[in-house]
């Protein structure tokens, strides 16, 4: 197969054994499937049901609360290990929930191969299933057709075939069945090899099944597919690395205070029982939660912007993106041909596709009826064509549509012309000779249409129509015409030349002494609002690079035209990628500065986005082809087109463009980036909250002083402050200028230095408060053991519910800030006023949690001690003092740290 290109159709068809005449038997046809198999492709294993639930309990952080639940049920603490297995339970039914719907990559592309064929067996045309067809079929062609296998042509009439989904190329290609002398070619310039997946959009043909099933290329990206590893998410591995700190901080700090109790000569329940509401205090049970639900409502907001998000980590991975890897064709651009200028001898006239004057020269309106010239040349656009307008639909090639339409705005239409100028003959296009031509009855006469490659039709012009008739074309104008077309084409334009002239015979030679009329300069236009939204992705410091199956000359103009590369960027092009594996480190470097690269295939498109990940990127891949597929699933984050996009891609990203926008990925981003900010905002009021409790229990602990809160008070604590608010916080709205900060360094830590002296600092506040109501209640107003722990209880509740208060930014309004201004926090505060109410005068939950009933003089008490931690921090973000005027200095030097 990999050198079928090379073979003659007759070699091709002798390698097989088989015939083009006739076929191969049905005998021989059941002996090669009983070898072959079916042509289908290998099916990989679903998610299992299982596998999403198992997934659920990976982390190391539900691996703990498991754990304690464990311990606490050994030590007959049932209603501990109850509850905190309950924490466990809610996250995992929500996260299963969320992530039920896995990558069905594999089903789609079996989905995209169940179709029919037409084949020639035992002398007979017959229509069989795709799953049917074996490697020596012939295979009958005709525009519609959608290739069932990968095929050696043998018989190509006007045959040309869309492999855009393949080969990322967005104009049809023309076959032929010469066959090629390159060995190592791309995709795309195969032009005697029809492949599965792709389809036949003009002409008829036959060819010759060389590969079936996984041997196709298709089969050999649905293999890349599945080979290609899915990425852990940055945010995965920073909850991962957060997770593993908490455990080594709750088992140190268990150590320390066991060992502690045990040289004193306390009683080993006792510590036993320390140890475990340490191990209690430590987990932050409402982190995966909150997380979890944080995400999952940005998956929501996401899906009303028309971004479905299938992963919930991929929510925040696009915030963290610094690069995006984006295909040309639909994606970038409309995936359509459109006229955008045409070239005349007495000047180059610009086409506006919405403008009904359609044509305008040096900014004034050019109209057929006064520029003769301009005319000649859409009539010859419009009869040299095989495409069709039928209301708003458009049937034929892409090149063909545009010419038509752009004669059709001029009033220039082709059914009218034919009726002056009836068809006689059509001399297909040729790719040897780059041409094609259309004969037309004319006075007695024919008038030849022609219309080529540039190069192949000025070599055959004598003439060219001036505004003062025709002139004679000498080698210094031709040579001035070759050059008007090389500068057109450095813009990005596909170069046609018209020309035509008149004979006496139908069977003359079409392409001698023609008639130059003009050059037509096509393009596939970039999507509305390109430029502004990759500018916006600049500012927002993300690299954009295209990767494209295209020209080098076509992508290098778009992305200028786009904003993409300046005047000096050079696309990088196929072959000088070959050899990605042997770079060394400095070749890398430079050849990762390039933001374009052309002509690459979809093993080049995952080795680049594997160097560009290796070098520190977080990479996001944008992509609509078949041949995206690999490189979606490889990405930190793979972003599919919906609308354009084949089933295949985007099964296989984690986010699917439902509009096809690219500023929908901008929008995207902001969301990730707020979530990641919240989920860090609210990590550090859980962190801090939970070490306010490890500090208490470890104080009184090392002075011999009784516990000031118990095992289960500590775990209904932090289920009523740790939950709700912490939630509310990881859906507040976030700051306006989240998208003028640059995106993280992949290698920071979901925590930073900052962040956990603040957390130690907050926890440290926290902590003196709630010992100072403890040592209050017990020393100065003589209470009880059990109502003091009471006070305690009460106290660090409420003084976690007035703490979300301190996770405003240091730079905002004290009373108008990004905190205030989410209803959900004041939500979130009443709901914790109202279960820390519950506790006290429920009668089951007060005897649950050991909790007695306070007097006036212990409630204000309560109340007091727990604006203390709010007052004081607030004091210091208004001053400027401590790890807040650090938090604001970080902030002045590096805003996206915060």
């Amino acid at each position: 197969m990999t050198d079928a290109h090379r073979q003659s159709a007759d070699e091709a068809i002798k390698q097989q054994e088989s015939s083009a005449e006739t076929g191969l038997t049905r005998e021989e046809v059941d002996r090669r499937r009983a070898h072959y198999g079916p042509n289908r492709l290998q099916e990989m294993a679903a998610r299992s049901t299982w596998r999403i639930l198992i997934d659920q309990l990976k982390s190391i952080v539900i691996l703990l609360l498991l754990s304690a639940s464990v311990a606490a049920a050994v030590f007959g603490r049932f209603l501990e290990a109850i509850a905190i297995g309950a924490a466990v339970l809610v996250n995992t039914v929500i996260g299963f929930g969320m992530e039920w719907r896995a990558t069905r990559a594999m089903e789609a592309l079996q989905r995209m191969g169940k179709v029919t064929a037409r084949v020639l067996r035992d002398s007979q045309a017959s229509e069989i299933e795709a799953d049917a067809l074996v490697p020596g079929d012939i295979v009958l062609l005709e525009a519609g057709d959608v290739i069932a296998a990968d095929l050696r042509l043998i018989e190509a009439n006007d045959l040309q075939c869309d492999e855009s989904a393949l080969t990322g190329e967005s104009v049809a290609v023309d076959k032929r069945t010469e066959a090629l002398d390159e060995s190592d070619m791309p995709l795309g310039e195969r032009s005697n090899m029809a492949y599965k997946g792709t389809a036949v959009t003009q002409g008829s043909g036959s060819g010759i099944v060389m590969a079936t099933g996984m041997d196709t290329e298709l089969g050999h990206i649905s293999r890349m597919v599945e080979q290609a590893g899915g990425e852990v998410t940055p945010l995965e591995k920073r909850l991962d690395a957060l997770g593993r700190r908490l455990v080594w901080l709750t088992l140190a700090v268990a150590a320390i205070v066991a060992a502690a109790g045990l040289v004193a000569g306390k009683n080993m329940l006792v510590m036993l029982e320390t140890s475990l509401a340490l191990a209690i205090a430590a987990v932050p049970e409402g982190l995966p939660i909150v997380a979890t639900l944080a995400l999952a409502r940005g998956m929501r907001r996401m899906a009303r912007r028309n971004a479905v998000v299938k992963r919930l980590s991929a929510v925040e991975t696009l915030g963290a993106a610094s690069l995006i890897f984006t295909d040309k064709t639909g994606t970038l651009t409309e995936n359509r041909m459109t006229l955008s200028r045409l070239a005349l001898a007495h000047g180059t006239l610009e086409a506006d596709g919405d403008d009904k004057a359609a044509f305008t020269l040096d900014g004034q309106p050019a109209t057929p009826d006064e520029d003769p010239a301009l005319q000649a040349a859409l009539e010859v656009s419009a009869l040299c064509n095989n495409a069709s307008l039928e209301a708003d639909n458009a049937v034929g090639d892409p090149t063909e549509v545009a010419l038509l339409k752009a004669a059709t705005r001029a009033d220039v239409r082709r059914a009218d012309l034919l009726e002056t100028w009836p068809e006689a003959r059509e001399v297909s296009f040729d790719p040897d000779v780059k041409m094609m031509a259309t004969f037309h009855e004319h006075e007695g006469g024919y008038r030849v249409a022609v219309k080529g490659a540039p190069e192949a039709v000025l070599e055959h012009c004598s003439q060219v129509l001036t505004g003062d008739g025709e002139t004679t074309l000498d080698d210094d104008a031709r040579q001035q015409w070759r050059e008007r077309s090389d500068a057109l084409a450095s813009d990005g334009l596909r170069m046609l030349a018209l020309a035509q002239k008149t004979v006496d015979d139908k069977q003359a030679d079409p392409y001698g002494e023609l008639i130059l009329l003009g050059l037509a300069g096509l393009y596939d236009p970039p999507r509305e609002g390109i430029k502004e939204t990759i500018a916006a992705c600049q500012d927002a410091g993300i690299r954009v690079v295209m990767g494209t199956g295209d020209h080098a000359a076509t992508a290098g103009a778009i992305a200028r035209e786009i904003g993409l590369a300046d005047d000096q960027e050079t696309p990088v092009e196929a072959n000088q990628l070959k050899e990605l594996d042997t770079l060394d480190e400095g070749e890398r470097q430079s050849l990762l500065e390039h933001n374009v690269f052309a002509r690459i295939s979809p093993e080049m498109k995952l080795k680049l986005i594997g160097l560009y990940q290796e070098a520190g990127w977080v990479v996001g891949m944008t992509g609509d082809g078949v041949n995206d597929a690999p490189a979606l699933k490889k990405a930190d984050i793979g972003i599919a087109m919906g609308k354009r996009g084949t089933e295949v891609a985007r099964e296989a990203a984690d986010m699917v463009l439902k509009d096809d926008s690219f500023a929908t990925i901008v929008a995207a981003i902001e969301h990730g980036r707020t979530i990641f900010r919240n989920i860090r905002r609210f990590i550090i009021y859980l962190l801090s909250g939970n070490l306010g409790e490890i500090i208490a229990i470890t104080a009184a602990a090392l002075v011999a002083a009784p516990l000031p809160m118990l095992p289960l008070q500590i775990l209904y604590i932090n289920f009523v402050c740790d939950v709700m608010p912490a939630l509310a916080l990881g859906l507040s709205p976030g700051q306006h200028d989240v998208m003028r900060r640059p995106p993280r360094d992949p290698d920071e830590p979901i925590l930073g230095r900052r962040h956990w002296i603040s957390i130690f600092g907050y926890g440290a506040i926290i902590a003196a408060t709630v010992l100072g109501a403890f040592a209050t209640a017990l020393l100065v107003f003589g209470m009880t053991q059990e109502r003091a722990v009471t006070v305690s209880f009460l106290t660090f509740g409420f003084a976690r519910l007035w703490h979300i208060f301190n996770m405003r930014d240091p730079n905002s309004a004290l009373l108008k800030n990004e905190i205030t201004g989410t209803p959900l926090v004041w939500i979130a505060i009443l709901v914790g006023i109202g279960l820390l109410l519950a506790a006290v005068y429920t009668p089951f939950l007060a005897e649950v949690l050991s909790v007695q009933t306070l007097g006036g003089e212990g409630w204000v008490l309560c109340l007091a001690f727990s604006f203390v931690p709010l007052l004081v921090v607030q004091a210091m973000k208004l001053g400027g003092i401590g790890w807040e005027k650090s938090s604001r200095e970080k902030k002045q030097q590096k805003p996206d740290q915060d």
